[in-house]
């Protein structure tokens, strides 16, 4: 079920506002669950039948790397943690979720830590894809900025014609920033979530035309007139006017871009 880009606002403004939230909660219907596996946070988010969210729950954790996960025992923990705080606010079991996983990677990484907790793996797609499933969308390359990586998918006509994925992500510009200040990674990447402060876009820039070089090679010969920028590195305030100089056409950053992955994963089961 494809939505429009003003919907997926709203639904990513109430996504963020009931980040953590454990109040109990009465939905009647069906319900819909995505787990997103990031390098930087594992989040789980569950809709209503008319593609609402009524849980989210975040955990920020290193439990994957470079589409890889690194700590098999810890992500399934912290998913089982995030699954039993949505089934106690929900007043519900939850039997099956839809996944994800970056382009090029094995999606075994992610729906074996699903089925490891005793979740049915509903759905996976790749990560851009996911989004663009989600969107209505026509000349539109999706760009999904992950911890290690970044992955676009080009759509023509609603239908995706290329997916591809290259390291560079958010975790090299937490390595930068951890140089920068001769921080632990873990302050940079505190740092990097408190990015006005610190002023993270400056000493993100060479990682972000990197970035954009990747981008612009995965679109040549497409008919691609609009970016759509994912992921929770694109938070960074003044990147979109950064992109839009280095690839050369407008760009589309959602206003909570962290939360756009796990509602397009989660809408696969509508």
């Amino acid at each position: 079920m494809s939505i429009s880009w003003e919907t997926a606002e709203q639904r990513l403004e109430r996504a963020r506002d009931l980040v953590n939230i454990e109040d109990p909660l009465s939905i009647q219907g069906p319900l819909h669950v995505g787990v997103d596996l990031g390098t930087s946070d594992v989040v789980l988010m569950v809709l209503d039948d008319t593609g609402e969210p009524v849980a989210v729950f975040l955990e920020w954790a290193q439990v994957v790397r470079d589409g890889i996960v690194v700590d098999f025992l810890g992500a399934s923990e912290i998913v089982r943690r995030l699954k039993e705080k949505a089934e106690k606010r929900l007043g519900r079991s939850i039997c099956a979720a839809s996944t994800s996983f970056p382009p090029g990677t094995d999606p075994r990484l992610s729906t074996n830590i699903i089925e490891n907790i005793g979740l049915d793996v509903l759905k996976v797609m790749d990560e851009p894809s996911c989004v663009a499933n989600l969107l209505k969308l026509d000349r539109t390359a999706v760009v999904d900025v992950g911890g290690g990586t970044t992955g676009t998918a080009v759509i023509q006509n609603g239908n995706i014609v290329f997916s591809d994925d290259e390291p560079t992500g958010g975790t090299h510009i937490s390595l930068v920033i951890a140089g920068h200040f001769k921080v632990a990674f873990e302050e940079a990447e505190r740092r990097k979530r408190l990015c006005k402060e610190y002023d993270i876009l400056s000493l993100a820039r060479p990682t972000f035309q990197r970035i954009c070089d990747i981008v612009s090679g995965h679109i040549k010969g497409y008919p691609v007139e609009t970016l759509i920028f994912s992921g929770g590195t694109c938070s960074l305030p003044g990147l979109k006017s950064l992109l839009e100089k280095e690839i050369g056409m407008p760009v589309l950053i959602p206003n909570h871009p962290l939360f756009l992955t796990p509602l397009a994963i989660a809408s696969l089961g509508l």
